[in-house]
């Protein structure tokens, strides 16, 4: 019989034809292993405490990035070596701010997005602008009701543009 796939007749009766070599590979059973790893990446204080750990280095970076961009008010007064020392401190300043501030904001929003999901039993963006009005409503609760709203709605949307343009949840 004559194949509608010219490469496959051209495969001969010793070669492979195309559809063979696009054949379906079988399904992988996990390890133990990975099953453990999934169990414990799954426990919603692991996820909030890895966030927070990593909030706090993303926080590090941009301290040490925009202190390096501050300019003293009297740098033309200053030697090299005072401004050197000036921005250094700045720096350390603005990372150790700028960890604290991320590490709690990573630690909150994982925390509360994972409680949503798992009390929900639901991987939707409703997770997402509920955890972010959390964290946006924690953050500025020293503010007062009204800081903790505006705080909670900005967060929120923001938590679902992001979420939107990642496009996770289809």
């Amino acid at each position: 019989m004559a194949s509608p796939d010219p490469s496959a007749a051209g495969a001969g009766a010793g070669g492979e034809s195309t559809s063979q070599a696009a054949a379906v590979e079988p399904i992988r059973m996990p390890t133990v292993e990975e099953i453990k790893g999934q169990d414990i990446w799954n426990n919603c204080a692991v996820r909030s405490v890895v966030s927070g750990v990593m909030g706090g280095g993303l926080g590090v970076l941009m301290g040490l990035f925009f202190g390096a961009l501050d300019n003293p008010i009297m740098a033309e007064e200053m030697t090299a070596r005072q401004q050197i020392v000036y921005t250094a401190k700045q720096m350390g300043r603005r990372s150790i701010s700028n960890a604290k501030t991320f590490a709690v904001m990573g630690l909150i929003f994982s925390a509360a997005e994972c409680t949503i999901e798992k009390v929900r039993a639901k991987h939707d963006t409703t997770n997402t602008a509920v955890a972010g009005c959390v964290t946006g409503g924690a953050l500025a609760v020293k503010g007062g009701p009204k800081a903790t709203c505006i705080g909670c709605a900005g967060f929120a949307a923001f938590s679902v543009a992001i979420e939107k343009f990642f496009d996770r949840h289809t």
